[in-house]
């Protein structure tokens, strides 16, 4: 009896899914469905026939579709994951539909209009490892389109996927110097605003600081308000001193709303003046001038407040507001010096953080302490500043010094009853603190429940999930901390913590493509380069792996094993020693 010949043709193979679908379907499964469902019929479906592909199977929330050629596959894949990008804007984050794409060129079986072989294989595993809104094809598709579209690919290294039996050098795809193009941020679906630095009026630099406390205090004020998303001090300010066009702001912050103003102090007096603009349509909604006196700068601060909070979110009940409402201190000396502290103590956003700004915060912190005993903020953010300093390798004495750090924080706890600053500081510093770890977690959430909006707390949060081996809480609170502060200027900690989280959850693959897409935005950050050179090295990726290695020596040529242990981003010792293995793998010298 003749052997049935094997019917086999050449194909160009696109995979793709929905990334989180489970976490969707988890949350909204009928939503979930139907929204997936609509994109299909209205968009997918009708691109995919654009471009001559064959729909060859569907499986879930999967496809697998098939071309006759690598460009067109590709082609296609561009213009879905961009128009996704748009349908995907008025969408909340967490309802969105994104995808994930690989493609692969190679033989396929055909038996019955079905495909298999090898090329579906690494299609599908190049779909597994593109990240949500992303595309990863193989060094096989990448020769076929090289120099005919109108993207730009980044050689991701030989990666080694499951079940295929050889590395297969991966390409992603690029915009703009990312993976993708970062999609629009939707409106959140509860009032948005964004405060911008208001100028200092006063003719004098050296009252910046007086404008930007007020400013730091009324979007502390405006964060308590549950009923308010509100971006983040580190990323409004990063519009400082720039003439800004408020529908840009608002474009990239993903809020709908932008407050403004100036402030002048003048000896004794001072004057507020502020606008509430509409960020879609340009339209000023509120607009006012409040005078007083530095005496009255809480109560000038809350009459800001209360005017913004009635122009966007009316139905806020005046109990609410009353209970946001927040006095620091007694002490207006000591509030003085508590805002000139701040300026050295937000230092840490920028290359010019130093021993010198830290211990300057310090000193002004201990001089409101001084001021007002009972200032709880003050207690907490000191106890901040010796963290900052123990890890960064500056503390002097740490015999003396960490028992300060936990004098002051649980100083800070004593006194902090509802005030979220002191919770979440005082919680961070007692993290560090033997024994105090889960004390610290609790007081973190604690301060979360207050203010859902403090981006700060969300960050520390996330590395504290971490340090407790709470992998997939870490990521959620990281999320969330991106989500608040998107334009945040130390973004490499959360990318790295992302990519932390990963690595201690074993999924190396992940944690990798997580800190190589940190990288691509911050190439010499050598916390992300660690993570990245170990994670190749325990996913098997030695290539990838001795790469990041090498750079990583380039940069710091005196660091050995003998002391990576120190720079872990994890803190129980089975993640510490997962770490260490995987910089030896990488190459890293005794």
């Amino acid at each position: 009896m003749a052997e049935q010949r094997v019917e086999r043709r050449l194909a160009a193979i696109l995979a793709g899914d929905v990334a989180g679908y489970s976490r969707l379907m988890g949350a909204d499964e009928e939503g979930a469905l139907s929204r997936l469902n609509a994109h299909r019929r209205e968009f997918l479906e009708p691109k995919i026939a654009d471009h001559r592909g064959r729909i060859v199977k569907r499986t879930g929330d999967g496809v697998l579709i098939e071309f006759a050629s690598a460009v067109d596959a590709t082609r296609c894949a561009i213009e879905i994951q961009r128009g996704m990008v748009e349908r995907n804007a008025p969408v909340p984050q967490d309802k969105r539909i994104e995808l994930r794409i690989g493609i692969h060129v190679g033989d396929v079986i055909i038996e019955d209009s079905d495909i298999f072989g090898d090329g579906v294989n690494i299609a599908a595993r190049l779909e597994s490892i593109a990240q949500p809104g992303g595309i990863c094809i193989s060094d096989d598709a990448y020769r076929q389109v090289r120099g005919k579209l109108d993207a730009n690919f980044q050689d991701a290294g030989e990666r080694e996927l499951k079940n295929i039996a050889r590395p297969v050098r991966v390409y992603q795809l690029q915009q703009s110097g990312r993976a993708m193009e970062a999609p629009v941020l939707a409106l959140p679906d509860k009032p948005s605003i964004a405060v911008l630095p208001f100028q200092n009026m006063s003719g004098d630099p050296e009252q910046d600081y007086f404008a930007d406390g007020i400013v730091e205090e009324i979007i502390t004020a405006l964060s308590r308000f549950r009923e308010l998303f509100v971006i983040a001090r580190n990323s409004s300010f990063t519009y400082k001193n720039r003439v800004v066009n408020v529908k840009e702001v608002g474009r990239e912050l993903g809020v709908r709303y932008v407050l403004e103003g100036s402030v002048r102090k003048a000896a004794n007096r001072v004057r507020i003046t502020a606008q509430l603009i509409d960020a879609i349509t340009g339209a000023h909604l509120w607009a006012d001038r409040i005078d007083g006196t530095f005496d009255d700068i809480f109560l000038l601060q809350d009459r800001v407040t209360e005017n913004v909070v009635g122009a966007i979110a009316p139905k806020i009940e005046h109990a609410e507001i009353e209970r946001t409402k927040y006095k620091p201190t007694g002490s207006l000396d000591a509030y003085d010096c508590y805002l000139r502290a701040m300026t050295y103590f937000y230092q840490w956003t920028s290359e010019s953080i130093s021993d010198e700004s830290i211990s300057e915060a310090l000193r002004l912190f201990y001089r409101a302490i001084e001021l007002d005993p009972a200032f709880a903020s003050a207690h907490g953010l000191a106890a901040w500043c010796y963290v900052r300093r123990r890890l960064s390798g500056w503390m002097k004495n740490p015999a003396e010094e960490m028992p300060e750090l936990k004098r002051l924080a649980l100083r800070a706890s004593e006194l902090a009853n509802d005030d979220p600053v002191a919770l979440y500081s005082a919680g961070w510093a007692l993290v560090h603190v033997d024994g105090y770890a889960e004390a610290g977690a609790a007081m973190l959430d604690r301060a979360l429940t207050l203010n859902p909006n403090m981006t700060a707390a969300w960050h520390v949060g996330g590395w504290t999930k971490i340090y407790l081996g709470q992998s997939n809480k870490a990521i959620e609170y990281f999320v969330r901390a991106i989500r608040l502060n998107p334009l945040d200027p130390v973004m490499p900690r959360t990318h790295t913590g992302i990519a932390a989280a990963q690595f201690i959850a074993g999924r190396y693959q992940e944690a990798a493509v997580s800190a190589e897409n940190g990288l691509l935005q911050h190439p010499n950050n050598l916390a992300l380069l660690r993570v990245a050179a170990a994670s190749h090295a325990l996913s098997g990726q030695m290539t990838d792996a001795e790469k990041y290695m090498g750079r990583i020596r380039q940069l710091d040529p005196t660091l050995r094993l003998s002391r990576v242990a120190a720079l872990a981003p994890c803190r129980r010792a089975d993640d510490v020693a997962r770490y260490v293995e995987g910089m030896r793998k990488a190459g890293l010298p005794e």
